[in-house]
């Protein structure tokens, strides 16, 4: 999975899902009638905006960095308080 580091400031991170979102990643599910929309917190938001991105792009090349605001983890996220 590509998610946000939770580390990196809200400020930060806003700029990389909006690039995600814009580029093909699914961000109607985190939209306020989304079925993804909670937990309502930007770290889970933008997890699930550069994930939705880097799956649908890792095979022509894309990589789960988003100008240093996402990591790549082998854990599930949902599973994970870090990430909501």
């Amino acid at each position: 999975w590509c998610v946000a580091k939770p580390s990196v400031p809200e400020g930060i991170i806003q700029p990389a899902m909006d690039y995600a979102c814009g580029s093909g990643a699914d961000c109607d599910s985190i939209q306020p009638s989304g079925p993804c929309f909670r937990p309502d917190t930007m770290i889970a938001h933008a997890s699930y905006a550069f994930n939705s991105y880097w799956q649908r792009a890792k095979s022509n090349g894309a990589t789960c960095d988003f100008g240093g605001t996402a990591m790549l983890i082998t854990k599930d996220p949902n599973n994970s308080s870090d990430f909501q």
